[in-house]
């Protein structure tokens, strides 16, 4: 069978250009012709001067990039893209595709949380990093936004995670921005480690991550998960307990790094490819039936919510898609299961001949929002805040002015729902950064390298090789070195018996990660003399422990 060649990128910072160059010039490099690029969040997809006001990077790191090229029809994507959302992104942008949509040509959004078909391939999503205080909320940001709604808009709710856990149907690509909490146990943790030493803590702790994304890893049991947010590439291997009688199955995770030269930030795999009806993306009616049996559920404010549970106090609390409910979304749809290609415009395009600085954040409905709510009789949630107008959706929007980097979400005790992690409190790492991110390492080791050295230097090796699956039933975690590929720019030794250790971690099945290639953006970018060195100061904000008001509850 023929399968697809899907190109995996990390944190992509608005970088279209430079990752679409590396893709065409591993292409020409390999012979090889990639069918899709998924991104895994920090896409930034900034339309004009007013959308970069609605993006939580400190003032002096909002730059344009390159995606309103796209955007405006300067240029096409020149491969199917489909990608989430991060924790660094037009949030005003994005909420006008709360179910999905078009953000450009050939650039796709999978909504707050999605599910869609390529070439028979079912990819699903979830957008946004996990904050605890915020995760029992409603949708109720409206921009423009003030510092503290600047960064709840992209903190996950429940009620994604809820319409997520309905899905019954096998799942092969799942994306998520922050990582699953402990998917770390289940590769190199050490060289993880290595990499990343403010994470020990963390990860000694097993608080890294994110409980919801853990969550859903143990329901979905995807093939492969991709996720992004810590800028470091890492492979693991997790062998998930049985359901009844079927085999374990077992899910492959890689997390890449962002978009800067020297960095591990593209990764290429070849998954098996099924029998479509389409050559297209398409819509999942798994995925629509749960939407349409949810929709009421939705809430537009900052009240808490719990979903509804088996306790005897809801009517309701499968809302699993039968195959009536799945055959009706098919009728709404009038049989077509094709995602149109209706993008259109709903803000001008940044214009490099006429900067706007002070232009204003905009709110704007989407077309494609409205098409698909009319058809499925879904509510749109970013129109409903619009319509509250002064009384909800401008008053969260009244704050202390938007270019208070330091200012965040204030910390509050968390209430963890019941249909969670069932843990008693929650560590919450999500704002782990960098300092000033942008600029670390982005002269890399050797200092800039002139893009004409690509062509020479990359090195792509034939596979990669994943660790030993571990199963969740075993409370060992044996420490495995992997034999991932080395730097393009320089071919480093081996570990002392990296090479055995490789070689007993290998993945056996015919669904391996094979021909697997990585590649490294060479630049010309040179360091900057400001540089902090190898050795970045590390800044943490809300690091605390959340303990929940309901220790009962969470014990259910």
């Amino acid at each position: 069978m023929l399968g697809m060649k899907i190109a995996v990128e990390g944190c992509c910072h608005g970088e279209l250009d430079k990752i679409y160059e590396t893709i065409e010039y591993l292409e020409k490099k390999e012979a090889v012709k990639v069918d899709l690029l998924l991104c895994c969040g920090d896409f930034q997809a900034v339309r004009n001067e007013g959308d970069m006001k609605c993006m939580a990077v400190p003032a002096k790191y909002r730059m344009m990039q390159t995606f309103y090229k796209y955007y405006s029809g300067e240029k096409k994507a020149p491969v199917l893209t489909i990608f989430i959302g991060g924790n660094h992104e037009a949030s005003n942008h994005l909420q006008e595709l709360p179910y999905g949509g078009w953000v450009a040509p050939n650039i796709y959004y999978l909504g707050y949380a999605g599910v869609v078909r390529y070439k028979g391939i079912r990819i699903g999503g979830l957008s946004g990093i996990f904050k605890s205080h915020d995760y029992r909320k409603g949708h109720h940001e409206f921009p423009p936004y003030n510092p503290e709604t600047l960064r709840s808009v992209y903190h996950i709710r429940n009620i994604e995670v809820f319409k997520l856990k309905q899905i019954q149907m096998p799942i092969d690509i799942f994306l998520s921005h922050d990582w699953p909490r402990g998917i770390y146990h289940y590769g190199n943790t050490e060289e993880l480690l290595r990499k990343k030493k403010f994470l020990r803590e963390e990860v000694e702790t097993n608080t890294l991550g994110s409980p919801a994304a853990k969550e859903l890893l143990a329901h979905l049991q995807p093939s492969y998960w991709f996720s992004a947010h810590l800028h470091v590439k890492f492979a693991a291997v997790m062998q998930h307990p049985p359901k009844g009688n079927a085999a374990p199955r077992v899910t492959k995770f890689l997390s890449l790094d962002k978009c800067l030269p020297y960095r591990e930030f593209l990764q290429i795999v070849d998954i098996p490819d099924r029998p479509s009806s389409s050559e297209g993306l398409e819509y999942d009616p798994e995925w629509f039936a749960v939407l349409k049996a949810t929709n009421s559920l939705q809430s537009t404010t900052p009240h808490r919510w719990n979903p509804p549970e088996n306790n005897g106090l809801h009517e309701r609390w499968d809302f699993g898609a039968s195959e009536t409910d799945m055959m009706q979304v098919v009728e709404d749809l009038s049989g077509e299961l094709g995602i149109p290609d209706n993008f259109s415009q709903t803000l001008p395009p940044y214009d490099p001949s006429n900067p706007r600085p002070n232009a204003s954040p905009s709110y704007n409905t989407n077309p494609q929002t409205t098409e698909l709510c009319a058809k499925l009789g879904l509510t749109d949630i970013y129109s409903k805040v619009g319509q509250r107008g002064d009384d909800m959706g401008r008053s969260q929007s009244r704050g202390e002015g938007e270019d208070d980097e330091e200012n965040e979400s204030a910390d509050e005790p968390s209430e963890y729902p019941t249909d969670t992690s069932g843990l008693s409190s929650s560590y919450n790492p999500d704002e782990i950064t960098i300092e000033d991110e942008w600029e670390e390492d982005e002269g890399g080791e050797e200092g800039g390298e002139s893009k004409a050295n690509l062509t020479s230097d990359i090195h792509t090796p034939s596979r990669m090789v994943l660790p030993e699956p571990k199963s969740v039933v075993s409370p060992s975690h044996p420490s495995l070195l992997m034999n991932l590929p080395p730097p393009s720019h320089s071919t480093p030794k081996a570990a002392p018996g990296q090479s055995e250790a490789g070689q007993e971690g290998e993945c056996d099945g015919t669904d391996e990660v094979t021909a697997a290639r990585t590649l490294k953006r060479s630049s010309n970018e040179s360091s900057k003399t400001g540089n902090r060195g190898t050795t970045p100061r590390i800044k943490r904000r809300n690091q605390v422990i959340y303990q929940s008001m309901d220790d009962d509850e969470c014990e259910g």
